[in-house]
């Protein structure tokens, strides 16, 4: 029988496609009408995929993309149509690693003429809603007060002006709608970001936003930044675009040889999106190899917020993920993207990030956040709390609604939260069994890694170095995780009645054993590693802290052993009792640092510990806890503590508190083309006192207890403001004893209260407190308080 020419290709085409897979090639010089052959390449991805679709799951499939920009005209949407099988998997990938660039902006041709100023301006194409101007390949400034400067890593918005929309300012304002303001919280926990809707009347700012933050308690008075104002156009690699008149108005650097620059801007939020449902997932894909450019900021839509954490999120970045099984993205660059570079929302499984390079992002590095529906008795804002009579008693989550089993690994991640202040390099949130390995994060405007809940643990975090964090923040650390479960109240005493009945109580959610080990940390403004407000279930051993040393706020069952705390100690802050913490076989360097822990609430183990240099009256000091009756002091002998080599050297003491050396060369990223041009940290010389302890040292006479009204008052210094959840620009007096009796215990002032003001004068210190109490003294008072973290008002007879 003879077939026609037509059936007889097609026939031998399946049988070599089933033979060795299918290649197809995508080049900018190729034409989507080809068959996508090596010699005949299709232009688009968009056709790649429908290629690829034709045999999806049947045979492996590789698509070559040949280096070049790729605009794509919308969203690349991969379903579950498009997926691969195992063994059988569909794989993009640059031919040419990190040359092929999938951009969501558009290439600008455009005719500069001089404005004013060292101003040039531009017409634009009309239409055009500018978000980012990119220059040659870097991302430029819209118009800003004040001015940015590189060089104040550590200031909010490296530059900010507590006149920043004063109506005095905008007086030289014409019409700043379609500004913005950036401010950080007031007790710097984040950030906010408002839009500019005009001016009133009066000639003040109008403006709509500030929901980016879970914790609502305002903007920041002197960290605040405007942009998008044309008047403040007057800096180097500023710009200013008038969407009315089609114009584009640039301040060039003295050297940009402006007419032939290259001008691309910004236009999709999402690169690449993978569409599926448990059920229905898209699954065994491969991104490999490539750069991705051009995504959006997303700041205006940050809104929703996690479980009572101090973020809101925005569920999308350049690539985002929403039920997928084995998806891959491997050996790719994230440059510059406006928001979050990936982001695993809701249902994944197995999904992997590894050999990436994520630098200089709007927002978070990776996330992993799942579906609160899947949680049981979520609550969001802080000061919701739960009936821990009535909750479900069921552990674990309520559907598979999460991501889960998927990995970070051999990574750079820096520049972290460019435009938005509450970002992290990794962001884990409602998920469980999340690896980060091998993974260096720097320079971060917050946390490097933040878990946000307990929900519902089993994460992994191995050989990472993570440093220069918490840059502009406050009151976090390099890792960073809350514990903010079912469980948790900031009432200890109620939390602390029903764990007692129930001791399995914390462990509803935080099911699984998170681990932190065989890392390096360093923090210079805030803990190296911060286990806040309820983490529970924690196994930390095998790390290296270089500076702001490690916490342990509330939660239960953590345990740290065979660590290395150059510069600081132990901060266990606001224990429950019987927490069954254990902390030992660790060599450290300052002196524990404990802040509302009672006796009774000593945890299960604080001992076995090496204290280093002129400590000895440090591991005496908490002997009524039955702390450290077996510590010892010594020299810990290290190798080579210059160079960061922290071992100890053969007759070290620390084995005899069973300390065992672990490896110091294998922090941070492996993959040799990035390791090349990765950051380490400053290695700090070790003081033998503790005395770079990270929020400052003691002045005796300002902070030592005094007497008042039959109680004893403190003012607050350190990490004290933090244990109290107040910023160090409110101040307050701790209450640590109350006489039975006295007029403050007759009016309810109880152990723990923080006395605020007094008759609304500010006490924020010892001197402000005892020169407001002095001229109160024949005067009915109102004290204002904080207690569990709310503000009270207590009020008393004349004294």
């Amino acid at each position: 029988m003879k077939y026609p020419s037509s059936i007889l290709y097609t026939f031998l085409s399946v049988i070599l496609i089933s033979c060795s897979g299918l290649d197809i090639y995508v080049s900018n010089d190729g034409n989507d009408q080809n068959d996508g052959s090596e010699n005949n390449p299709v232009a688009t991805l968009q056709k790649a995929r429908e290629l690829a679709s034709d045999i999806a799951g049947e045979q492996e499939v590789n698509i070559h993309v040949n280096d070049g920009i790729y605009y794509l005209p919308g969203t690349l949407v991969f379903g579950p149509e498009d997926s691969g099988s195992e063994g059988k998997e569909i794989t993009y990938q640059a031919i040419n690693e990190g040359k092929a660039i999938i951009s969501g902006g558009s290439l600008l041709s455009l005719k500069w003429e001089p404005y004013e100023d060292g101003i040039y301006q531009a017409t634009t194409p009309a239409g055009l809603n500018i978000d980012q101007v990119f220059i040659n390949e870097k991302n430029q400034r819209m118009a800003r007060y004040p001015n940015y400067d590189a060089s104040k890593k550590t200031a909010a918005y490296q530059g900010f002006a507590a006149d920043a929309f004063s109506k005095e300012r905008a007086e030289r304002w014409g019409d700043p709608t379609g500004g913005y303001i950036h401010a950080m919280h007031r007790n710097r926990w984040g950030g906010y970001h408002y839009r500019i809707t005009g001016k009133n009347e009066e000639g003040e700012v109008t403006f709509e936003g500030g929901w980016q933050n879970n914790r609502q308690m305002g903007m920041h008075k002197e960290y605040r930044m405007v942009e998008n104002i044309f008047e403040e156009l007057d800096a180097p690699g500023e710009w200013y675009h008038n969407a009315k008149t089609n114009t584009l108005y640039y301040y060039p650097a003295e050297d940009l040889d402006l007419k032939n620059a290259k001008v691309e801007i910004v236009r999709l939020r999402h690169l690449i999106e993978f569409k599926g449902t448990e059920s229905d997932p898209v699954s065994y894909i491969n991104l490999k190899g490539f750069v991705f450019r051009h995504a959006a900021r997303t700041f205006m839509d940050t809104k929703e917020p996690l479980l009572r954490s101090d973020w809101a999120i925005y569920r999308g970045g350049a690539i985002k993920l929403t039920g997928t099984e084995h998806i891959s993205i491997l050996d790719s660059e994230f440059d510059q993207v406006g928001g979050n570079a990936v982001f695993f929302n809701n249902y994944n499984r197995d999904g992997l990030v590894k050999g990436c390079h994520i630098h200089d992002i709007g927002a978070s590095g990776v996330c992993f956040v799942g579906d609160p529906n899947a949680v049981r008795n979520p609550l969001f804002e802080y000061n919701e709390k739960n009936d821990l009579s009535k909750i479900d008693l069921t552990p674990g989550p309520k559907t598979n609604n999460y991501p889960a089993n998927s990995t970070v690994e051999d990574c750079l991640i820096h520049g972290i939260g460019r435009t938005e202040r509450q970002p992290a390099g990794v962001q884990i949130a409602m998920a469980q069994y999340i690896a980060v390995k091998d993974v260096s994060i720097y320079d971060c405007a917050r946390a490097g890694i933040n878990i946000g809940d307990g929900t519902w643990g089993g994460h992994l975090i191995e050989r990472c170095d993570v440093f220069n964090t918490v840059l502009e923040t406050h009151d976090h650390g390099s890792f960073n995780s809350w514990g903010r479960d079912r469980f948790w109240m900031s009432d200890r005493s109620v939390t602390q009645k029903f764990v007692d009945e129930n001791p399995e109580l914390p462990f509803l959610d935080a099911m699984a054993t998170t681990t932190i080990r065989n890392s390096r940390w360093k923090c210079e403004h805030g803990w190296d590693i911060d286990l806040d407000d309820g983490s529970s279930n924690y196994e930390i051993y095998n790390n290296l802290l270089l500076h702001g040393g490690l916490k342990f706020r509330e939660g239960f069952k953590r345990k740290a052993w065979n660590n290395i705390i150059i510069n600081n100690g132990f901060h266990p802050h606001v224990w429950y009792n019987n927490s069954g913490d254990e902390f030992f076989s660790n060599i450290i360097t300052g002196e524990h640092r404990a802040i509302g822990v009672k006796e009774q609430g000593s945890g299960k183990r604080v001992d076995e510990n090496l204290f280093y240099g002129n400590l000895t009256q440090a591991k005496y000091a908490y002997t009524d806890f039955d702390w450290d009756l077996n510590s010892i002091n010594g020299d810990p002998q290290f190798v080579d503590p210059e160079n960061g080599d922290f071992r100890v050297k053969e007759g070290s003491p620390a084995f005899q508190i069973g300390f065992e050396n672990f490896p110091m060369d294998q922090f941070g990223v492996k993959k040799p083309s990035l390791k090349a041009i990765a950051e380490t940290p400053e290695i700090p010389v070790v003081r033998y006192d503790g005395g770079g302890l990270a929020f400052g040292q003691r002045k005796k006479n300002d902070f030592e207890p005094f007497d008042w009204l039959g109680a004893k008052l403190k003012a607050l210094e350190g990490e004290e403001f933090s244990a109290f959840g107040v910023a160090q620009s409110d101040g307050g007096l701790a209450v640590l004893e109350v006489q039975e009796g006295s007029m403050l215990h007759k009016a309810g002032i109880k152990v723990d209260d923080l006395i605020l003001e007094i008759n609304n004068q500010p006490t924020r210190n010892r001197k402000m407190f005892q020169r407001v109490a002095d001229r109160q003294k024949d005067v009915p008072l109102e004290l204002t308080i904080v207690r569990n973290q709310a503000k009270e008002i207590i009020r008393l007879e004349a004294p």
